[in-house]
């Protein structure tokens, strides 16, 4: 069941930006890239690191900590196949960004 959620205003997250958000006690990082907007889990697997407070280049986010890389359309890891960061579908409504936490 969908679980929509308003998290920032579409001015909070200009192009080409990363923004970490909490919703329901969990961490969520959001990112626009070229107008589209996507959120994945903003903890990365590895240590904990922001992945919200990462540098976003093009799709790819990389966490502040220790460089580990996520696509931020797909959450999958950049060198290893097998890790996928959790991701959650995105919309925009009346210059809200809300995400379902589903």
């Amino acid at each position: 069941m969908a679980n929509w959620i308003k998290l920032a205003r579409v001015s909070d997250v200009p192009s080409a930006a990363a923004k970490e958000c909490v919703a329901e006690g969990r961490v969520i990082a959001l990112f626009n890239v070229n107008g589209t907007f996507y959120a994945l889990e903003g903890v990365c697997p590895h240590q904990g690191g922001p992945l919200g407070r990462g540098e976003l280049n093009g799709c790819i986010v990389t966490c502040p900590w220790h460089g580990w890389q996520f696509d931020v359309r797909s959450g999958q890891h950049q060198f290893n196949a097998q890790i996928v960061q959790p991701h959650f579908p995105v919309r925009v409504e009346d210059d809200w960004i809300l995400v379902d936490l589903g």
